[in-house]
C-alpha cells in the first residue's frame, strides 16, 4: 500500500478549462508524468510514455512545464532540454543539446517566447552560472535577459506584456534568508530596460511576485516576522495586506510555487499557515478582511490556481491523502481530481496525529506531531509502553506535516509510535523560530529531537529504553548527530544524511554550497565548528546500531558521506548496515527501492530490539551483529 500510495503530486496549472499537474510515479522508475484533466473530466497523460518532465535547476528543480492553448513546453529530465508539444504532435526540441538547464517557465506571448530561469553548466569545473533567459518558440540558443546575481527565480510578465519582474539573491543567502525583487520594462526588441529594485534585501525574504489582473505587482515578504502579502503601488513603499502571525507561503526549495491567486483585482485566494496548519481564505486587499473557506484540509496551496468558478490546488489532512482538488468558490463543494493513493485503509489502522508543543533548551518551546501506535486488531500487554521513532525532517529549513502518510502508518500499525519533530529552524512558525538554527545546526535540532522524545517518555506515552531516530538529508545529519553526541536513542537510520560537514561544504551543488555558512559558520574561519559537529570525527562516542541508505547518483549529498560513515562504524565494531541504490538521486523515487528501504529499516530495528516481525521481509546484511 505504501508503494501504491507514493504518487508525488504538484506543479498544478490551468490552461483555459484544462487542469495540468505533475505526477511522480514510483511504479514507472520515479518518472514525472505530465497529466491533463479536460473540461469534460477526462484525465490522461500528455507526453509520450518515456518522457520525464523534471528540471534539475538548483538540483531540486521546480516548475518544469507551461501550457497555453493546448501546447505544452516542458523540460525533459534526461537531457534537460526544453521541448514543445502541440496537440496531436510529437515533442520538438527547442534548446541546444548542451549542459544547460531550465525551469520556472512563463509565456511571453507578445514576443512568442518563453522566459525562464536558466542554469549554465558548460564551464567545466567552474560554478554553474544562473540567469534569466528567453527561449524563442521557434527554438535556438537561450537569449540572456538578466545576469550577474548568483541565483534567480520567479520571472513573471505583466498582463499587458510591458514589464518583467524577478527575484535574485547571492551567496551565502538561501531564498528564505534574503532576496531582492526587481522590475524592468520590456523593449520592443524583447530586451530589458533599466532594472528597478522594488523590495527586499540580504535580510528580507521576498517570495512569489505576482501581477494582479490590472497589472499591480504583489509579493510575499517576511519583513513583519512572518511571510505576509504586500502590494507594490506605483509610488511609495509596499502596502501590507494582512500583517498577521501566519505564513502565506512555504520555503522556496523548488521553483514555481504559487500560494496565492487573484479572483479579481482586489480578492485574493490564499492559504495562511498558523503553527503548522493551513486554511483556505479569501483576502480582500482593499479592506484587509480575511474570510476562511471551509474545507477538510489542513495542508494545502503550494500550487493554487483559478479555473472558472473553482480554486484548484494541492490539499491534504491527517484523514485525507495528498490530492489535486477543486473547491467551488460559491458553494464550497469539493471535487477530487487525483489522489496520491487510491487504496482504501480501514480507519482502525490509521493513527491520527496529536500536535504537541514541548519545552526545550534555553526556556524555549518547540513543536511536533505525535502518532501513537494504532491497530484495531492488537492490544498491547498491560503496563508496556511502545517504542518511539523520532523523525527529523530534511531541509533543515522545511517542516514536518500532519497529512495522511502511509509511510508513517506503516510504523504505527506495527506498534511503533512516530514523533515528527518541527525543531527550531523549521518553517511555519515565523522568521524568529526559523532563525533559531543560525549557527546552531547540529545543536538546536538535536536538542529539540531529544527533548521531544523525553517529553513523551515523561508523559508515559512511550518506552524510554526503546527510543529510535531517523531522518533524510539534513534530517539524516540530525540523526547521526543525535546518535553520536547524545545518549537518548538506542538505534537510528540515516537516509542520505551528512556525516562530514567539511566535505559536504566543499562538494555539494551550487544552490547549497554556502548554506552552511549561516547554519554553522564561515569557512575557513570556523573550520573548528565543522570538525566538531561532524559525526564522522567522533565515532568513538557512538555506541548504538546504525543503518544507512543512499542513492548512488545523489548530487546534493554525495554517496561518499554514507560510505565514510559506514566504514567508520564497521571499524568501531558497531552493528551497522548500508544499502546503496543505483539510479537514485536525492531521495528514493522507484517503487521497489521505496519498499526495500522501508522494510530494511524495520528489519534492522527488529534485530536491535529482538522482536518478531509480522511480515516476511528480505533480510539485511548487518555487520558486527
Amino acid at each position: 500500500m505504501v508503494v501504491a500510495g507514493a504518487l508525488r503530486l504538484g506543479q498544478i496549472s490551468v490552461d483555459g478549462d484544462d487542469v495540468y499537474w505533475i505526477e511522480g510515479r514510483p511504479a514507472e522508475e520515479g518518472r514525472y508524468a505530465l497529466v491533463r484533466r479536460s473540461a469534460a473530466g477526462e484525465v490522461c497523460d500528455v507526453l509520450p510514455a518515456h518522457s520525464n518532465a523534471r528540471s534539475r535547476v538548483h538540483e531540486y528543480g521546480g516548475l518544469s512545464y507551461v501550457a497555453d492553448g493546448g501546447t505544452v513546453w516542458f523540460v525533459e529530465f534526461d537531457d534537460q532540454r526544453v521541448y514543445a508539444q502541440a496537440a496531436g504532435e510529437q515533442p520538438r526540441a527547442l534548446t541546444p543539446a548542451q549542459d544547460l538547464r531550465y525551469a520556472d517557465m512563463v509565456i511571453d506571448s507578445t514576443r512568442s517566447r518563453l522566459i525562464c530561469v536558466h542554469e549554465d553548466h558548460t564551464r567545466g569545473g567552474a560554478e554553474a552560472v544562473n540567469l534569466v533567459a528567453a527561449v524563442p518558440f521557434s527554438g535556438g540558443s537561450p537569449q540572456p535577459l538578466v545576469a550577474g546575481a548568483d541565483f534567480y527565480a520567479a520571472p513573471r510578465v505583466s498582463p499587458d506584456g510591458t514589464r518583467l519582474c524577478w527575484l535574485s539573491w547571492n551567496h551565502p543567502n538561501m531564498p528564505w534568508d534574503g532576496t531582492e525583487l526587481w522590475v524592468a520594462d520590456i523593449g520592443s526588441d524583447g530586451s530589458l530596460g533599466a532594472a528597478r529594485l522594488v523590495a527586499g534585501s540580504a535580510s528580507e525574504s521576498i517570495a512569489q511576485p505576482t501581477w494582479s489582473p490590472g497589472g499591480v505587482l504583489h509579493f510575499i515578504s517576511d519583513r513583519s516576522g512572518f511571510w505576509n502579502p504586500y502590494r507594490c503601488p506605483e509610488e511609495g513603499p509596499p502596502v501590507p495586506l494582512a500583517e498577521i502571525a501566519a505564513e502565506f507561503c512555504p520555503p522556496a526549495w523548488a521553483l514555481g510555487y504559487q500560494s496565492y491567486v487573484f479572483l479579481d483585482e482586489t480578492r485574493i485566494a490564499c492559504v495562511p499557515n498558523v503553527n503548522g496548519e493551513a486554511s483556505l481564505c479569501i483576502l480582500d486587499s482593499s479592506s484587509g478582511d480575511l474570510q476562511e473557506v471551509t474545507t477538510p484540509y489542513t495542508d494545502m496551496g503550494a500550487y493554487l490556481c483559478v479555473r472558472s468558478n473553482s480554486l484548484v490546488m494541492d490539499a491534504a489532512s491527517p484523514q485525507h491523502p495528498l490530492a489535486v482538488v477543486a473547491v467551488h468558490t460559491g458553494s464550497g463543494d469539493i471535487e477530487v481530481y487525483r489522489q496520491s493513493f487510491e487504496v482504501s485503509v480501514d480507519g482502525g489502522y490509521i493513527s491520527v496525529p496529536e500536535a504537541i508543543e514541548y519545552p526545550t533548551e534555553n526556556g524555549l518551546r518547540a513543536h511536533g506531531f505525535y502518532y501513537p501506535p494504532t491497530n484495531k486488531d492488537v492490544v498491547a500487554p498491560d503496563g508496556e509502553r511502545p517504542p518511539l521513532l523520532v523523525r527529523s525532517h530534511g531541509g533543515p529549513t522545511a517542516a514536518a506535516s500532519s497529512v495522511l502518510n502511509l509511510d508513517v502508518q506503516y510504523w504505527t500499525s506495527r506498534g511503533i509510535g512516530i514523533l515528527d519533530v518541527n525543531y527550531g529552524g523549521s518553517t511555519g512558525y515565523g522568521r524568529e523560530y526559523r532563525q533559531r538554527l543560525d549557527g546552531q545546526w547540529g545543536v538546536v535540532d538535536v536538542d529539540d529531537c531529544v527533548n521531544a522524545a523525553r517529553y513523551l517518555v515523561a508523559r508515559g506515552d512511550v518506552d524510554g529504553a526503546r527510543l529510535l531516530i531517523d531522518g533524510g538529508s539534513a534530517g539524516g545529519y540530525t540523526t547521526l548527530c543525535a546518535l553520536t553526541f547524545r545518549d537518548a536513542f538506542a538505534a537510528g537510520a540515516s537516509h542520505y544524511g551528512i556525516g562530514d560537514l567539511t566535505i559536504f561544504a566543499h562538494e555539494t551543488h551550487k544552490f547549497e554550497s554556502r548554506y552552511l555558512q549561516r547554519l554553522v559558520g564561515p569557512l575557513p574561519e570556523r573550520a573548528d565548528l565543522y570538525h566538531d559537529r561532524s559525526p564522522i570525527n567522533y565515532v568513538d562516542r557512538l555506541s548504538c546500531p546504525v543503518i544507512l541508505f543512499q542513492g548512488l547518483e545523489d548530487e546534493i549529498v554525495p554517496p561518499n558521506q554514507a560510505e565514510l560513515m559506514f566504514a567508520a562504524l564497521r571499524r568501531k565494531g558497531l552493528p551497522c548496515a548500508y544499502l546503496a541504490f543505483p539510479g537514485e538521486q536525492h531521495g528514493l523515487r522507484r517503487a521497489e527501492n521505496i519498499r526495500r528501504a522501508l522494510e530494511a529499516e524495520l528489519y534492522f530495528f527488529s534485530r536491535v530490539f529482538g522482536f518478531e516481525l509480522a511480515d516476511a521481509i528480505e533480510p539485511v546484511a548487518i555487520e558486527n551483529m
